[in-house]
């Protein structure tokens, strides 16, 4: 079993949107004998991308997963979005895999949303392997681009390759760990041919690989001891040394290519294999057990007690609900029963699939430790749950997800379609963690919300196309937040008297503001039962039902709310009352503890040419926007920003009329900030 998983590679593939992720995707399939012809994103044909929505678009809306085979060993590739619309596809895949290859533009180098899944990636310290693409594009600098992932990144990339010929005459690499030349032949794969190092570039490559060794030895002992000796370093010491370096997430080797010409996929494979570790390389993971709180420990063994982690809810046309587990320990066979511990509910397996984009293969052996899988059959279990044995049970860490920033009216377009919307909706909050339901309590309008207009754009056309539910949006909002400034003590009382049995619910709490900011929490410093704990859950959902709409109608976040203090009546309380007075009590501490409307604040970058940067930032200013940095090299500006999204709407077409369509930008989200009155007007939550 340990030689299996020490052969096999759980990955990603991430990057900004337009890198060339599902290129460099479909070309490693390719390579493999995954598949035997290549479809090009830009025809709107990549294997990968098989949303209908995704080829229209030719972007990634979806992390689809595939397995292939190269040189004994099984690879289980993801790859992820790039938009920042979808950035949780990127979250919850980054969560359970055990490596990663971020693809890098050669032309622009580190982007905004490069920045971001790098982040990710830290986050859940997932070593990583980086391609430098589209090395055959005018302006193409691998220089530039490795000292670009050294400052903007802070991350320690270390070249092991060299390019042979300048953008449409890049016909090779200098393999600096081999030290040979490894030409491209034009056979309609480009495959290679090794061969000596050309005279004219032997003292520079000698140059860089004496470079590469000296980064190398900075962080692996080995290699350092032989440096310093003098003593000869084999190609197996370097690639070895590689593998330890990259394992320990200490720097980042570095590839370059072009993956629509085919240049260079063999290579970055390879560097999979080589440099990226296997479940067994990565650290254990740790559960805790529900009841005592005690670490569990999840070796990666098939005879140890099963525990994954459920990341992503599709539903198939075909097949019905997949629930995608990665399996940290044990074995899950089909027709087995698994135990949610997140939703305490026994469930028994269907069939498990792995998948290959849209398409399935059977395991009828079920899916083992270290492994990735789909499971059909599981009805109440969701992203970010934990699966496990009823009689082992072990809580995984979840995976937390940002909060929607836009939101929209969605209105059917008849009575039939009513009947459907609601069910549409559900199923697709389901898949989707970043995508949120709600009605307005005023107008009774349905409001969906997600990540940006391009996320709800989705949204809406996967309802007609998927679920036949036609339906009309309105204008995209800006899905606003409040918080509270500092803390205060509040009061609920719910006392009702008609005759017979009444209602007696109070509560007295304090509400404070959280560290971060961001999430909400509870805890009940109640002594001596003047609550008593069977009213204590209740009393939780009073509070989360206060939370829901703050001082200035909009939905409240980063509150601490602690119970202080209470009473009941023995005949009269009820669950309903303490509900109620907990709510009440919520309310009236907001009175007195500043609350604050937030508003969501983007990260925005531009390039335009230079003659455009004037008006550019004036119109940015008008906006409210900070310029952060704008940059010339004379032909070209690059400006970074961050602006409130309430002026962002449509901005789209801004740009390409200020730039007479020859300005590009992207944005993401950066977080939440204080806003005033006037910014707020005409806006609801």
């Amino acid at each position: 079993m340990s030689a299996r998983l020490a052969r096999t590679r759980n990955i990603g593939i991430i990057a900004h949107i337009d890198a060339g992720k599902t290129t460099v995707t479909e070309r490693i399939l390719l390579y493999t004998g995954r598949i035997h012809r290549t479809g090009e994103v830009h025809e709107g044909a990549a294997t990968m991308d098989w949303m209908v929505q995704e080829r229209e678009r030719g972007i990634t809306i979806t992390a689809a997963a595939t397995t292939c085979q190269w040189r004994d060993h099984t690879i289980n590739i993801i790859d992820t979005p790039g938009h920042v619309d979808f950035t949780a596809e990127v979250e919850r895949s980054l969560r359970v895999l055990d490596g990663g290859v971020v693809v890098l533009d050669a032309v622009a180098g580190v982007q905004p949303q490069t920045e971001t899944v790098w982040r990710q990636a830290d986050k859940y310290s997932v070593p990583r392997v980086a391609l430098v693409n589209k090395m055959d594009r005018r302006g193409a600098s691998l220089e530039r681009t490795v000292e670009m992932i050294r400052d903007r990144l802070n991350a320690i990339p270390i070249r092991c390759q060299m390019p042979v010929g300048r953008e449409d005459e890049f016909r090779g690499v200098v393999d600096l760990v081999a030290f040979n030349q490894r030409n491209f032949i034009d056979d309609g794969l480009d495959h290679v041919r090794i061969s000596e190092i050309e005279p004219e570039l032997v003292s520079k490559a000698r140059a860089a690989r004496e470079h590469m060794i000296e980064e190398i030895a900075d962080f692996d002992t080995d290699i350092a001891e032989k440096f310093l000796e003098n003593d000869p370093i084999s190609n197996q010491d370097l690639s070895g040394a590689l593998r330890r370096i990259t394992v320990a997430n200490t720097a980042i080797p570095v590839l370059c290519g072009s993956a629509l010409r085919n240049k260079g996929i063999e290579a970055v494979i390879d560097s999979i294999v080589d440099y990226l570790p296997s479940p067994l390389d990565v650290p254990v993971i740790s559960g805790t057990h529900p009841k005592t709180g005690a670490d569990v420990r999840c070796p990666p063994e098939d005879d140890a007690p099963p525990a994954g982690l459920a990341f992503k809810v599709t539903t198939d046309p075909f097949a019905g609900r997949l629930t995608y587990v990665r399996l940290y320990s044990g074995r899950i066979k089909p027709g087995s029963y698994i135990y949610n511990t997140t939703r305490r509910k026994r469930e028994r397996v269907g069939r498990i699939l792995r998948m290959h984009a849209d398409k399935r293969e059977q395991l009828d052996e079920g899916l083992g430790a270290g492994e990735i899988g789909a499971i059909i059959g599981l009805k109440d279990t969701f992203t970010g749950d934990t699966i496990c044995n009823q009689n082992q049970p072990l809580l995984l860490e979840s995976i937390n997800f940002p909060e929607p920033v836009v939101k929209v009216a969605v209105e059917p377009a008849s009575r039939a379609d009513q009947d459907k919307l609601g069910a549409a909706l559900v199923r697709l909050a389901d898949e989707d963690p970043t995508f949120r339901v709600t009605s307005d309590i005023e107008t009774g309008q349905t409001l969906i919300a997600g990540m940006g207009e391009l996320h709800l754009e989705v949204i809406v056309d996967r309802l007609l196309r998927e679920f036949a539910v036609r339906s009309s949006v309105g204008a995209p909002q800006v899905a606003y937040r409040e918080t509270i400034r500092r803390a205060a003590t509040g009061v609920g009382k719910f006392v009702r008297q008609s005759g017979g049995r009444g209602q007696f619910g109070h509560v007295v709490l304090e509400v404070e503001p959280t560290e971060d900011g961001v999430e909400n929490s509870f805890e009940s410093r109640i002594v001596g039962g003047t609550i008593p704990l069977e009213f204590m859950a209740a009393v939780e959902q009073g509070v989360g039902d206060a939370m829901t709409e703050g001082p200035h109608g909009y939905p409240m976040t980063g509150v601490h709310t602690r119970v202080i203090d209470g009473s009941y009546h023995v005949v009269d309380s009820s669950e309903i009352a303490f509900r109620i007075a907990a709510a009440m009590a919520v309310r009236d501490a907001f009175e007195r503890a500043s609350a604050v409307a937030l508003e969501p604040i983007m990260e925005l970058e531009i390039r335009a040419p230079d003659t455009y940067m004037g008006e550019i930032i004036g119109n940015l200013a008008a906006k409210r926007g900070n310029i952060r940095r704008a940059d010339s090299d004379g032909s070209e500006v690059l400006i970074e920003a961050e602006v409130p999204l309430a002026g962002m709407f449509g901005y789209a077409s801004e740009l390409r009329s200020q730039t007479q369509g020859r300005g590009t930008f992207s944005m993401e989200f950066a977080r939440y900030e204080p806003t005033n009155a006037s910014s707020l007007a005409g806006s609801r939550a």
